[in-house]
C-alpha cells in the first residue's frame, strides 16, 4: 500500500465532486479515483464518501493507495454489431456474455477493444479507460448501447443522460407475478455492505426509478414478462430493484434467481430493447429498437403459450 501525502482542499475546488478534483490534482483518471473510493482507500476527514461527494475549502482528504497501471486500451479484432454510426454517435448491439470495457479479469476481448478496432479515433473521447462509453450493460445483458464518437458528442450524451433525456426500454422476465399490472419501483441503490461486488437497495443509496409493465404471466412456472423503462441508471439497478421487491430476474442468480425452480435461462433474461435520445449536434429525435436475442426467444417458446 502506498499512500500519499493528506491533501487539504483549496479554495479554487470548494464544492467539486471529489472524483474530478482528485483527478485534477494527482493526473489521475476518474475511474482510477472511483474504483479506489469503492475500495474505501479514500477518506475525506476520516470518513468513506461516493464519487459525487463535493468537497469544502479546508476539508482534508486522506488517500491510502495508489491505482495500478492497467495495460494500455487498444484495437482487438472483437466483433460488434453496429446499428448506427456517423461523426457524433455510434450505437450497437451487445450480445450477452460481452464485457463493456476492461477490468479487473477481462483486460482484453471487451466491446471497447472491438470499437477502437473499428473507430480508431474514439481513443481520445470521454475516460481513456474506457474510451467512448457514455453507459453501460452488464456482462449477461443484450441489447442496445450508445456510444459517443466525437467529444462533442460524449459531452452531450453524458449531459442528456443526467437529465433524464434519454430512454432506456427492457425486456425482463421475472419470477412471480407483479402485485400490479404496472407500477414504478423507487428505492435509492448503493454497494452492498456485505458483498462488495453487488450492489442493493440502501438508505444511503443514490435515488433509483424503475418503471415496469407487465406484458405477459405464465402459471407454470410463475413466470411475468415485463416492459420495463429507467428513469435513472445505477449499476445492476433493474436486477436489483427486482429482487428486493421479491421477483428476481430468471436467471440471474447473483441476486436471488432460483434455478432449481426456473431452470429457464443460462443468463439473467435481461435485454435492451428499445434506446430513444436527442442526436448530440443536430437535434434529430434518434429511435432504436432490438428484438430478443435467440435464446430468449427460446425460453419464451419453451413456456408456451402464456395465461395472460
Amino acid at each position: 500500500m502506498t499512500a500519499i501525502p493528506r491533501i487539504v482542499v483549496p479554495d479554487s475546488l470548494d464544492g467539486e465532486r471529489i472524483d474530478r478534483a482528485l483527478a485534477l490534482i494527482t493526473g489521475w483518471s476518474r475511474t482510477d479515483i472511483q474504483d479506489l473510493l469503492k475500495a474505501e482507500k479514500i477518506l475525506v476527514g476520516s470518513k468513506l464518501v461516493s464519487k459525487s461527494y463535493r468537497l469544502s475549502t479546508g476539508e482534508e482528504i486522506d488517500v491510502q493507495d495508489q491505482p495500478t497501471s492497467p495495460p494500455p486500451i487498444g484495437p482487438e479484432p472483437v466483433a460488434i454489431d453496429i446499428r448506427y454510426a456517423d461523426d457524433d454517435v455510434i450505437v450497437v448491439a451487445k450480445p450477452a456474455g460481452l464485457v463493456v470495457h476492461p477490468g479487473t479479469g477481462n483486460e482484453h476481448g471487451t466491446l471497447v477493444h472491438g470499437l477502437l478496432q473499428e473507430f480508431p479515433e474514439i481513443a481520445t473521447v470521454g475516460d481513456t479507460d474506457r474510451p467512448g462509453i457514455v453507459h453501460r450493460l452488464d456482462r449477461d445483458t443484450s441489447g442496445l448501447m450508445m456510444v459517443a464518437r466525437s467529444d462533442q458528442g460524449y459531452s452531450s450524451l453524458v449531459t442528456a443522460l443526467g437529465d433524464r433525456e434519454v430512454t432506456r426500454s427492457y425486456i425482463a422476465l421475472v419470477e412471480g407475478f407483479p402485485d400490479a399490472r404496472r407500477g414504478v419501483i423507487d428505492a435509492p441503490i448503493g454497494r452492498s455492505t456485505r458483498i462488495r461486488t453487488r450492489m442493493a437497495v440502501r438508505d444511503t443509496g443514490r435515488p433509483a426509478r424503475t418503471h415496469y409493465e407487465v406484458e405477459k404471466t405464465w402459471a407454470d412456472p410463475r413466470v411475468a414478462l415485463l416492459a420495463v423503462r429507467l428513469e435513472s441508471g445505477r449499476t445492476h439497478q433493474i436486477r436489483v430493484h427486482f429482487s428486493a421487491i421479491g421477483h428476481p430476474i430468471v436467471g440471474d442468480t447473483t441476486y436471488g434467481s432460483n434455478p432449481g425452480r426456473h431452470a429457464l435461462s443460462e443468463r439473467p433474461f435481461l435485454h435492451a430493447t428499445g434506446l430513444a435520445f436527442n442526436h448530440p449536434t443536430t437535434g434529430e429525435e434518434m429511435n432504436f429498437s432490438e428484438p430478443l436475442p435467440a435464446d430468449l426467444v427460446a425460453v419464451l417458446q419453451n413456456l408456451g403459450e402464456p395465461d395472460a
